[in-house]
């Protein structure tokens, strides 16, 4: 890292470095940092942080309380115990950091490309400007990898294998094959902020939930704001869910020269 706070020649982050970073991170910029993220309070950013990164919410919460002692806010965090080293040690590299440069990092985590999603974004979630990086974790991320966290436990899924499908573009993220049967199930994944909220169906997704039918599953995590907890629809275009069609254009711009 040079003196402007600007990383330099990158390395791969690990899991644990970044549940640490994250939490030095939310310990630093308090609510200025969760306002960055857009998220709506500590538990909210733990929630979506922790399960997106495959880690337990808690963690988050108890690396924040660790740096606490260390910065100005309200909490006294854990001022009674040593500072672990291998905290130090992430302290030591990236506390100069500015909240700019820092806020990247955090959303690196995850892939997040704020640039490539402004091209699609339409207007009234652009002016939002902050809170994407949260409702995009919540509706994708955060919610798929806390369904893998539950899967193996589910009566419904018992004894399948699991195939992450997200990157697949087949209209679901997830495919569960039993080993005894020649078929699949086939698993979209959605979030929501609140206990209730509007989920939506892409083209795609809507063709092969009526195709695929009793074998198509609608995993829905709810309340990632206080504590997620999940409803699992089989085969819900047929069940007690009500879809309606909307259409929406956007306009996309773009710049050409001849060469």
């Amino acid at each position: 890292m040079n003196k402007s706070g600007m990383l330099l020649n990158p390395q791969p982050i690990a899991t644990r470095e970044r549940l640490i970073l994250a939490g030095l991170y939310l310990s630093k910029y308090d609510a200025a940092g969760l306002k960055k993220l857009g998220f709506e309070s500590f538990i909210e950013a733990f929630n979506v942080i922790g399960y997106a990164l495959g880690s337990r919410p808690a963690s988050i919460k108890n690396y924040r309380d660790e740096f606490d002692p260390y910065f100005p806010n309200r909490r006294k965090g854990w001022h009674k115990r040593p500072f672990r080293q291998y905290c130090r040690n992430v302290f030591e590299e990236y506390k100069d950091l500015d909240i700019e440069t820092f806020t990247g990092l955090v959303k690196s985590f995850v892939g997040f490309d704020e640039n490539a999603l402004s091209q699609i974004e339409a207007k009234d979630e652009k002016a939002e400007g902050e809170s994407l990086f949260a409702k995009r974790l919540i509706t994708g991320l955060a919610a798929e990898q806390y369904f893998e966290s539950v899967q193996p436990k589910l009566t419904e899924f018992s004894g399948y294998e699991l195939e992450n499908t997200t990157r697949l573009g087949c209209g679901y993220d997830f495919r569960l094959r039993d080993k005894t049967a020649k078929d699949f199930l086939a698993v979209e994944v959605k979030g929501l902020r609140e206990q209730t909220g509007n989920v939506s169906l892409t083209p795609k997704e809507h063709t092969v939930a009526t195709t695929l039918a009793d074998r198509f599953f609608l995993f829905v995590v709810k309340n990632f704001q206080e504590s997620p907890f999940h409803e699992i629809y089989n085969n819900p275009l047929c069940g007690k869910l009500r879809f309606a069609r909307k259409e929406r254009v956007l306009v996309q711009v773009s710049w050409m020269a001849n060469v």
